[in-house]
């Protein structure tokens, strides 16, 4: 059917007679004669034999149109050919032919209806198509007339104007390009002018433009320009952010953050500064040594620069330390200023934009991102608080160590202290830090100096010791040692040139920060002559006086307390114990004193010497050294009672010792004060000096911290009766040593307060064991006097001489009576002459008269007990005599009560007991001796008792000195 309708395509439409004749006889099957269409009728069609002859076909014959049929039968034939066979195969292929015929014809008859009335359908439709191609035809036609007659003219004026706004927007493109083109001289004017906002907000803008006409040719390389251009902005606001790390400015820094704000890069900025400042602190640091260096070494070809800065370090000379550490911190606190200043900016923009965003809430998303970028800064800058002060520390370290500082002079020491003690105030103040690393440093510093320090100092208070001719030093009375210039920083006003180690931490608290006074302008590092240099001290009292009329009032207002130091008006009492301490003084013992010492025609002024002076001035430097570096308070506060040590234990040396006096067992020296004696010469002094020094490390080791004993000066003579054997040395040493306790006790506040808490028990020790014991030294000091003035063994042959078993009762005393007596006198002469010399303080003459007359009436009792015989009327002149001579003493002396009087009275009564009273009192009295409670049951008890009961007694005698030995 397919073929059917394909050539009924090609060839119109024709009847379906003259269809089926075109057909070839090679494209379709032949069509069946007459003849045989009549054969066909006249046999009536079997359908079953028809069917059996099409399937009988062969399937090549259906194959495809292509198939020779004719080409396929002859190859087919035998190579021999029968007619026969021939003619029976041909008419095979008729009868085949006929059904296939029959089967098409009765097919196409069945088709035939619907084939007419689709051929009806085709025959309107190509009606129709004829019509349109009319209409369609006569329309072209009109719309030729149309526009020949009207379009073609008005569409031309269409087209021109169009071309002209095309050509007017291309002007305006090629304008837009030519000015993109010369933006880049724009910019470099901008950025010489740092506008950096502005040259980062007409890049931008031009990049715009650029991605505008992006499709001509010449934009892509202006477009890889502009980008050129932008990244060198950036470049040049690198730079212009770390120029921010040394000097701030709030203008530029604002134009720095508004142009990385225009980029989108607010936290690259942040993370760009904290590098540039960590940069800053290297670089400055570094080139600040390396000026200072070069400046040393002159001329030298060493090649400084390519050292590293810890290398660099070693290289300062001793002259350049100071002046480089002081531009060292200077450059590092511009540094640091910087960056407090940037959080300032962060501080008050946020404020401001806060503000902003609470009148105007619109854009939420802005807001976000705006306060999440403002959060990382904030939190940025606060973490790199700590890190740049650590690197801070860390520079400033390396260079503290790398330069021995033993040698330094006090004053460039304490300098060097007072720089790093302020550093450390405004690491404290900048971050909050404790300066952790800066404080071990410098400790490791100050305790090699002050070892070295101390060492040297130790050997010239040796020096002064053993050149001190004991001379008294002619200060004011009102002295105080608040007046000395070592001593000034305890009273130092807070103001903004006094470095931190000087003020009272009391102020510390209502005072500005370094940051807030220094912001503005000023450093606070900036070398400033000390004031001291300035001024004068006025403490020496001329040759002795303070003036005529202080000469006069000496004498005219006993009651007066202006000369009286401040300090010592005043009762301490210990805060943590509410204990008064054992040397406060009142002002009714300042009066008393001054109405009783020798010597009024002086004022009361302190008595020390030069060699006293000159350790309260090195008290001072230390706890001036103690106060600026707190860390080493104890290794201070150590060397300096090593100070008051070896004073203490030169004046015993020199004055106290006496193996003699000390074996009478009276009890001079206090067991404290023999403690603190042998710890200090075990602690501190070298009793091997001539020794072979070949000894173990360890031992060198201990000896050099120790320092040999003093030797007094040969100047001083002791021996001299004259000036009571040096009274007037032992004063001024003795009470030069009271005096310093007392400024030790006056100190006591201070040292409490920055002694560690764990220390703190050492300094308690120190005071309670060593300073309260400064007093007890009189008693050894002026016994060794009392012992030599008076001719106590003189007086034990005047009363050997003197007959006691008398048989009357005397009313006339004995004569060794007025010979103690005027040994006293003559005593008490001589003491007025030493006192036209030295005052002799009140406390110091009753201990010489407490002496003097506990020596008489132990030497009475000794020559009572070297008696042989004795009546009662002997016994009664024993009392008359010592009666009178308590009498004439007490005209001598203001002294009460007299000291040892119930020794002499109860030993005297003792002549009158019982045997059975005797036995008891022995054993209570033990202060007498073997000798003197023999002589009592000898020479009293003797006549009475018998030789058993005697024995008695004297074995209860041996009994009870027994523990004595």
């Amino acid at each position: 059917m397919q073929k059917i309708k394909s050539l009924m395509t090609r060839q119109g439409l024709r009847s379906p007679q003259e269809s089926v004749n075109d057909l070839s006889p090679i494209e379709n099957l032949r069509i069946p004669t007459k003849e045989e269409l009549r054969e066909l009728h006249e046999e009536p069609p079997d359908p079953q034999a028809q069917q059996e002859i099409i399937n009988s076909i062969e399937e090549v014959y259906f194959s495809n149109d292509s198939f020779d049929i004719v080409k396929y039968e002859l190859e087919r034939l035998p190579p021999v050919l029968s007619l026969q066979e021939l003619e029976e195969y041909r008419d095979k292929l008729k009868q085949q032919q006929a059904a296939v015929s029959k089967k098409v014809a009765d097919l196409i008859l069945e088709k035939q209806p619907a084939y007419v009335e689709e051929l009806e359908r085709v025959t309107s439709l190509q009606s129709g198509l004829q019509l349109a191609a009319v209409i369609c035809t006569n329309g072209r036609r009109h719309l030729n007339i149309a526009k020949e007659g009207f379009t073609q003219t008005s569409l031309g004026l269409l087209a021109n104007q169009r071309k002209r706004q095309l050509l007017i927007g291309l002007l305006k493109s090629l304008r837009t390009i030519k000015t993109l083109q010369r933006t880049d001289v724009r910019l470099s004017e901008m950025l010489e002018e740092e506008d950096y906002p502005g040259a980062i907000q007409l890049c931008l803008e031009c990049q715009k433009a650029a991605s505008t006409f992006k499709h001509y040719s010449c934009i892509s390389e202006l477009n890889s320009k502009l980008q050129d251009t932008l990244e060198q902005i950036e470049e040049q606001l690198d730079v212009a952010l770390s120029k921010i790390c040394k000097n701030f400015d709030i203008n530029h820094y604002t134009k720095v953050q508004q142009a990385y704000r225009l980029l989108g890069k607010t936290q690259t900025a942040m993370d760009q500064l904290h590098m540039h400042f960590t940069q800053a602190i290297h670089n400055t640091v570094f080139q600040v040594v390396l000026g200072y260096v070069e400046l040393c070494a002159g001329n030298t070809d060493t090649k400084f620069q390519k050292l590293q800065y810890k290398d660099l370090c070693t290289h300062i000379t001793s002259d350049s330390y100071i002046p480089c550490l002081a531009d060292l911190c200077k450059a590092l606190w511009e540094v640091m200023l910087s960056y407090y200043r940037t959080m300032q900016w962060h501080e008050n923009h946020d404020q401001d934009e806060a503000a902003v965003v609470s009148s105007d809430g619109n854009n939420v998303i802005g807001t976000e991102e705006n306060s999440f970028d403002r959060n990382y800064v904030k939190k940025k800058l606060e973490h790199g608080l700590s890190r740049i002060w650590q690197d801070v520390q860390l520079k400033v370290k390396t260079y503290l160590l790398g330069t021995d500082l033993s040698n330094f002079k006090y004053d460039d020491f304490i300098f060097v202290l007072d720089v790093i003690s302020r550093l450390m105030q405004v690491g404290e103040e900048f971050c909050g830090s404790k300066s952790e690393v800066l404080q071990e440093s410098i400790r490791k510093q100050s305790v090699n100096y002050f070892k070295t320090y101390h060492r040297t100092r130790l050997e010239e208070l040796r020096m002064f010791l053993e050149n001190e001719t004991w001379e008294l030093c002619p200060v004011k009375s009102s002295f105080s040692i608040l007046q000395l210039h070592e001593f000034k920083f305890l009273e130092q006003s807070r103001s903004p040139s006094v470095s931190p180690s000087k003020q009272p931490a009391s102020a510390a608290s209502s005072a500005v920060t370094l940051f807030q006074q220094y912001c503005a302008a000023g450093n606070p590092f900036e070398i400033q002559a000390d004031s001291k240099d300035d001024e004068t001290e006025d403490v020496l009292a001329s040759n002795g006086y303070e003036s005529d009329e202080q000469e006069k009032s000496a004498y005219q207002e006993y009651d007066s307390d202006s000369d009286v130091p401040e300090e010592l008006k005043r009762d301490y009492v210990d805060e943590q114990t509410g204990d008064a301490p054992i040397k406060s003084v009142s002002r009714e013992t300042l009066r008393s004193r001054k109405r009783s010492d020798y010597n009024l025609n002086k004022v009361n002024a302190p008595i020390l010497t030069n060699t006293t002076l000159n350790v309260i001035r090195l008290v001072g430097k230390y706890m001036q050294m103690m106060n600026i570096l707190k860390p080493i308070a104890f290794d201070v506060i150590h060397f300096m009672s090593q100070l008051f040590d070896y004073y203490l234990y030169a004046v015993y040396t020199f004055f106290g010792r006496n193996d003699m006096f000390e074996s009478t067992g009276l009890g001079l020296s206090s067991s404290r004060l023999r403690t603190t004696l042998n710890r200090i010469q075990e602690s501190l002094i070298d009793l091997e000096v001539s020794a072979d020094p070949s000894g173990t490390l360890t031992a060198a080791e201990e000896r050099k911290e120790k320092v040999p004993s003093p030797h007094l000066s040969h100047l001083v003579v002791l021996t001299s009766g004259n000036s009571l054997y040096g009274l007037a040395e032992r004063v001024v040493a003795t009470e030069s040593l009271v005096f310093l306790a007392e400024q030790f006790e006056f100190l006591q506040p201070h040292l409490d307060a920055v002694m560690p808490a764990a220390k703190k028990p050492f300094l308690q020790q120190f005071y309670s064991q060593t300073v309260s014991t400064a007093s007890e030294l009189r008693k050894p000091v002026y016994w060794i006097v009392a012992a030599k003035a008076i001719d106590y063994e003189q007086m034990l042959l005047l009363m050997a001489n003197v007959k006691w078993d008398v048989k009357e009762i005397m009313s006339q005393h004995n004569v060794y009576v007025d010979a103690l007596l005027k040994e006293f006198e003559e005593f008490n002469r001589r003491l007025n002459d030493v006192s036209k010399r030295v005052r002799i303080p009140l406390p110091v003459s009753n201990i010489l008269w407490e002496h003097c007359i506990r020596l008489a009436n132990r030497t009475l009792v000794e020559g009572y007990a070297n008696v042989k015989k004795c009546s009662n009327e002997g016994r009664a002149l024993m009392q008359l005599d010592f009666q009178q001579f308590l009498m004439k003493l007490e005209k001598l002396t203001d002294i009460r009560p007299i000291p040892d009087k119930e020794f002499v009275e109860t030993y005297i009564k003792a002549y009158y007991l019982t045997e059975n009273d005797m036995e008891s009192w022995i054993k209570e009295h033990r202060e007498y001796s073997t000798k003197q409670l023999t002589n009592l049951v000898n020479i009293c008890l003797g006549t009475y008792i018998n030789k058993k009961a005697r024995q008695k007694l004297l074995a209860t005698i041996d009994d009870t000195d027994r523990p004595k030995r």
